[in-house]
């Protein structure tokens, strides 16, 4: 590939990874472990990632259990967990923190749906918006060194990567939507 088209290929698949980030995020019916990844707590006064305090488990298909390594974060990663949007109350019994996850009502899966198709929007605008640059850039080489039809070609090839990148999007809202929808 075009050295040219690389640094527009690395910006398109970080736009396409961040959006896979955040699919992940959204549950779908049973407990995903991935919903607590941006819970951070204060860790002898460092916000720390639940996932490097304590182990975390999924017994059931809807239940997170968040086993903390000292029993004093217990109370810390309680109230990370109330303050954040996963909207699920903590229970403990004083060495273990549960999450019960309730059935997904019809009405919340569609709103889910919605949700990850408006990820899935921002990701496209994030891809266009990165092959304007690029188109952009290469207009610039005009009375350059590089040819017309070069330029044409690059622009051409940048269409491509879009498309495919766009695609990929599709396909990860696509996934992450039937998985939502699934009873």
């Amino acid at each position: 590939m075009n050295e040219k088209l690389q640094v527009y290929d690395t910006k398109m698949q970080k736009s396409l990874n961040s959006l896979e980030a955040e699919l992940a995020t959204i549950r779908a019916g049973r407990a995903n472990p991935n919903v607590l990844n941006k819970i951070t707590v204060d860790y002898y006064g460092i916000p720390t990632p639940i996932q490097q305090v304590a182990n975390i488990s999924v017994p059931e298909a809807r239940m997170i259990q968040i086993q903390p390594w000292e029993k004093s974060l217990i109370k810390e990663i309680e109230k990370a967990i109330l303050t954040s949007d996963i909207g699920i109350n903590p229970s403990n019994d004083g060495a273990i923190i549960r999450l019960v996850f309730p059935e997904l009502t019809e009405d919340r899966r569609k709103e889910l749906v919605k949700d990850v198709k408006k990820k899935g929007e921002a990701a496209k605008v994030a891809v266009r918006n990165i092959r304007r640059d690029g188109n952009d850039a290469f207009k610039k080489l005009k009375g350059t060194d590089i040819s017309e039809d070069e330029i044409k070609d690059l622009e051409n090839e940048l269409q491509k990567l879009t498309d495919k990148y766009i695609a990929n999007i599709d396909k990860a809202v696509d996934v992450k939507s039937k998985e939502v929808l699934t009873v």
